[in-house]
């Protein structure tokens, strides 16, 4: 994962790079969050910081539908210009 201005990469299991904007982040219960878009903005998604390693963050998509609803609805209230629908 490499960070640039509001860009971030990870790597995927399969070896290949994946860039998203970040939109926001939010840290709740001592567990971060981050908020990316894709590069044609058309999708966003909701990451969880699961671990680190070698001084690099590990990042997973959310699942939980519960988990998800309510970090969804942190980042509209913390966010002035975003709507998520689900």
């Amino acid at each position: 994962m490499e960070n640039k201005q509001n860009e971030i990469e990870f790597t995927s299991e399969d070896g290949s790079t994946i860039s998203f904007s970040v939109l926001g982040q939010v840290t709740i219960a001592s567990v971060g969050y981050i908020l990316v878009t894709d590069s044609k903005e058309e999708d966003a998604f909701i990451l969880k910081e699961v671990c680190e390693e070698d001084g690099q963050k590990i990042y997973e998509m959310v699942e939980d539908e519960q988990e998800l609803y309510a970090i969804s609805q942190v980042f509209e209230e913390t966010l002035d210009d975003v709507d998520i629908q689900m």
